[in-house]
């Protein structure tokens, strides 16, 4: 019985790390994303910025030729 008591204690112990490691790998994850997103959200900023000073100097290079 105690065997039995034991093995049965093992198991879910062992399961409970299983379950663990699993929320532990779909948090790192979700970081993961949102990192990644968050990235992307910054190198549109940047292309965005660069696009508007790109306009900004064939402006003022046009108003010097005119």
């Amino acid at each position: 019985m105690t065997r039995i008591l034991s093995v049965a204690l093992a198991a879910l112990l062992l399961s409970a790390c299983g379950a663990e490691t699993a929320t532990t790998a779909a948090t790192v994850g979700a970081a993961k994303k949102q990192e990644l997103e968050q990235g992307q959200k910054t190198m549109e900023q940047v292309q965005q910025k660069v696009g508007e000073s790109l306009q900004q100097m064939q402006q003022s290079t046009q108003r010097a030729a005119d």
